[in-house]
């Protein structure tokens, strides 16, 4: 039985009752009529309390859980902080105000609650990044200095489907460049729950490794992650869901997502993107330097073989073709940047020295 089966049954007796007396008021006025009265309106009244139970008790309820699981919890204790400050100001500045000349001693006390309320809640919330450094410094300062990892997380980071099967993101929090909590929404873990019961097994299996890679961002112990209920009401799709919320609450997107990541910087929701942090931190290479490569498979233009830098890097080697599965040392000739990574293109070494041995005998 729910409660708001309970809650009908409650406002349906009571406003029967209500319809009722006043029916029979009303029916007391007339003659030969009182039990009509008595019985129509009491019956208007258990009627009405059936229907309108639910507009004034569960369902304010439950609009103002969804509005507060929206809102971040440091904007929730900003606004605390605000509304407490002004309703102190307010308390201070009521019994001078008390003491003017009526109808103003008995108006502007009201005013200035309702003001200084409204004005301490909203420079609260606007500064609430300022506020959580001030706190975090004070927790630190408490701890002598030698306070947890978790006691400086104070920003929020929303993480999506995409990075969480990645897989990488696992090994960037451990290095402690992800300073915030990890905050994975419940219907983000869902998504990746439905991926993990797919029938299509490459699909199933990078589903079973996103949820192995959250179980092992939970067990460390420099990682803050939190599992939250938090959602947007009449929005289906998991992408506008994040761009919603990471609006809302003025927290960042950890994703790889090329779609997601151009629409939520199309609407101003700043994006960590980490295959923008594996090309950032590539090994970085100029035009004449010698490195050794490992030629590993055959390239698309003819005599071309193909090797790989330690970070990933494709290097396109000329007339490498026939010194595939040898480490041979080749000099860079060009580096190309594309939207899909760098590539660098490289001859081997013996070719460009045959090269200027001919021309010096020229």
């Amino acid at each position: 039985m729910s409660v708001e089966f309970i809650l009908r049954i409650i406002g349906m007796i009571i406003c029967a009752i209500l319809g009722g007396y006043w029916g029979a008021q009303l029916g007391s006025l007339t003659e030969g009529k009182f039990e009509l009265y008595l019985l129509t309106f009491g019956l208007v009244g258990a009627l009405a309390g059936l229907i309108l139970t639910p507009f004034v008790t569960t369902r304010p309820i439950r609009a103002i859980r969804s509005l507060l699981g929206r809102v971040a919890a440091e904007t929730l204790l900003s606004a605390l902080i605000g509304l407490v400050t002004g309703l102190l100001i307010a308390a201070l500045l009521a019994f001078p105000l008390s003491l003017l000349p009526s109808p103003f001693g008995d108006i502007l006390p009201f005013v200035g609650v309702l003001l200084f309320t409204y004005f301490g809640v909203s420079l609260f919330v606007m500064r609430q990044g300022d506020i959580m450094n001030i706190v975090t410094s004070f927790t630190n300062r408490h701890d002598g200095g030698n306070g947890s990892p978790r006691s400086g997380l104070a920003r929020t980071i929303l993480l999506d489907t995409s990075v969480i099967i990645d897989g990488r993101v696992a090994d960037i929090a451990r290095t402690g460049f992800l300073l915030g909590t990890l905050l994975i929404p419940r219907f983000v873990l869902n998504e990746l729950q439905y991926i993990a019961d797919s029938p299509d097994g490459m699909r199933r299996q990078r589903g079973r490794r996103g949820m192995d890679i959250i179980s092992e961002l939970q067990k460390e112990a420099s990682v803050l992650v939190r599992i939250s209920d938090i959602d947007v009401d009449g929005v289906r799709e998991v992408d506008d869901k994040l761009v919603i919320l990471a609006r809302q609450m003025r927290c960042p997107i950890l994703t790889n997502d090329y779609n997601l990541n151009n629409i939520a910087k199309l609407q101003g929701v700043p994006i960590l993107n980490i295959n923008e942090l594996a090309n950032a931190v590539k090994s970085v290479v100029l035009p004449g330097e010698t490195l050794s490569v490992n030629i590993i498979q055959e390239g698309k233009e003819y005599g071309q073989g193909v090797g790989y830098m330690d970070d990933g890097t494709m290097i396109v080697v000329e007339n490498g073709r026939d010194n595939i599965g040898q480490i041979m040392d080749v000099t860079i000739t060009k580096v190309l940047q594309t939207a899909a990574g760098r590539m660098i293109f490289a001859r081997h070494e013996e070719v460009v020295e045959g090269k200027e041995k001919k021309k010096g005998k020229k």
